[in-house]
């Protein structure tokens, strides 16, 4: 595969390498030669096995949990393309961790959502593609081009084909809360569905109380849609209020699957019907017996990387 005189090498570290594997045979190539590991006092160790000089070269890494590990993996191996001469380096970051740091809620509050960015691009890395940003302002934080993907692509899809043997009238999309409300109006025109709001306040983090719903959900099938789940407690709260206020049944749906303790306990004993997930995230163990199903993100970074890797625009893939 040579479009403008260099090739394209795609490696990865040890955050999601299945999804790298995919990526890189959806465009016919092998996975890039390379060990990363640790040292016996914790340091990352990068070696690059093969030649990189002057090549196109694509880091996929999610810097999930441990998210420290990850993020220091991708920054020492984009600092090691850089040094062995690679013509452009692009961090895939499907998804970004401290997403959520993206501002001072209180005085002497961090944003560690910049000081990521700037690390990223103090490492080396030429361009960022990732997926569904906490906040999507965040693509300002970058002083090097992001290419932002949308997880709602490639969920709609599903549901499409599910409500298909339901009756459009019975249908209704709901956001998890006012921080969703876009993405699930893009959701909720995809499916021809109206769309209804979950009103919570959060009196700490992790902690959040339904307070109201705004739109009609009565004897609908609702769909809620989000851009992660962490602890679950928001979007089971959210499908208890939803049933307590006539709904007949919900599923949920989101870019992000952290998942953290006691998220899949929580989705298990739940109301929701089934919860769908991307894999920017590696599966959890335990998570088929919490009704989740994962969704390939392989096929659209595949295709973003090969229209980055020929100067070709990315927006067509947000349709």
């Amino acid at each position: 595969m040579n479009i403008h005189g260099k090739d394209i090498k795609i490696f990865t570290g040890n955050s999601n390498p299945k999804v790298a594997r995919e990526i890189a045979k959806a465009l016919g190539l092998p996975l890039g030669k390379s060990t990363v590991t640790s040292f016996a006092d914790g340091e990352i160790s990068v070696s690059i096995e093969e030649t990189v000089r002057g090549s196109d070269v694509f880091v996929v890494q999610s810097t999930c949990g441990p998210v420290n590990n990850h993020l220091m993996e991708l920054l020492i191996m984009i600092d090691a393309f850089k040094r062995a001469s690679a013509g452009r380096v692009t961090a895939v970051i499907p998804y970004y961790g401290y997403a959520r740091q993206d501002r001072k809620a209180k005085a002497r509050d961090p944003i560690s959502a910049k000081l990521c960015a700037d690390l990223i691009s103090a490492a080396g890395a030429d361009r960022v593609l990732t997926m569904d940003l906490h906040a999507a302002q965040i693509q300002g934080f970058f002083n090097i081009p992001v290419d932002h993907l949308l997880g709602v692509p490639i969920l709609a899809p599903y549901f499409i084909e599910k409500a298909k043997t339901m009756d459009p009238s019975e249908l209704v999309v709901v956001s998890p809360d006012l921080g969703s409300v876009t993405r699930a109006r893009k959701f909720a025109e995809r499916l021809g569905a109206p769309l209804a709001i979950v009103d919570k306040r959060r009196p700490r983090a992790n902690v959040c109380e339904v307070m109201n719903i705004i739109g009609e959900v009565k004897g609908k099938r609702a769909f809620l849609v989000d851009d992660m789940v962490d602890t679950a407690g928001s979007i089971v709260n959210a499908a208890a209020a939803l049933m307590e206020f006539g709904a007949t049944e919900v599923c949920a749906c989101a870019t992000h699957g952290v998942l953290s303790d006691p998220a899949l306990e929580r989705i298990k004993n739940s109301c929701i019907k089934e919860m769908v997930l991307l894999d920017t995230i590696p599966e959890k163990p335990g998570a088929k017996e919490a009704r989740i199903t994962m969704l390939p993100i392989a096929k659209v970074f595949a295709e973003a990387i090969e229209r980055i890797y020929a100067d070709k625009p990315v927006s067509p893939l947000f349709t």
